[in-house]
């Protein structure tokens, strides 16, 4: 048996960003977030959903290391939200690596009754 090559990205971070944006709620504020920095508000608005599960969704988002939070400078009491750009180059380096279907190879004679056939007519060839 080959040994399998090693994928082009760490599939331990891939499966954790895949596990974070599996949920459909998160990737709508990923999306929203992809078009600007939106604050608890504005993404309630949108969202139509209430304050705190979207406060848990952007936690969830932001320990991913997926979008970043700021203060306002003159009343803290406003936060706002954006998409970690950093973050999102290595997303798309990520999964375009993993996902790429020039990865795709034909198909390797290694086992069925192909390979059985094909080592037969090598050993014919041989006598």
């Amino acid at each position: 048996m080959e040994k399998v090559e090693s994928p082009p990205t760490n599939l331990l971070v891939l499966a954790d960003w895949l596990k974070v944006l599996a949920e459909p709620k998160r990737l709508l504020i990923f999306h929203l977030l992809m078009e600007g920095v939106q604050c608890n508000c504005e993404l309630g608005d949108a969202l139509e959903m209430a304050p705190n599960l979207i406060s848990h969704h952007l936690r969830v988002l932001r320990e991913a290391g997926l979008i970043d939070m700021e203060r306002d400078p003159v009343d803290a009491r406003w936060v706002y939200y954006s998409v970690d750009q950093g973050a999102l180059a290595e997303l798309n380096r990520a999964f375009g690596g993993f996902f790429d279907p020039k990865r795709i190879k034909p198909r390797r004679l290694t086992c069925g009754p192909q390979n059985i056939y094909a080592s037969e007519a090598i050993a014919l060839r041989k006598s």
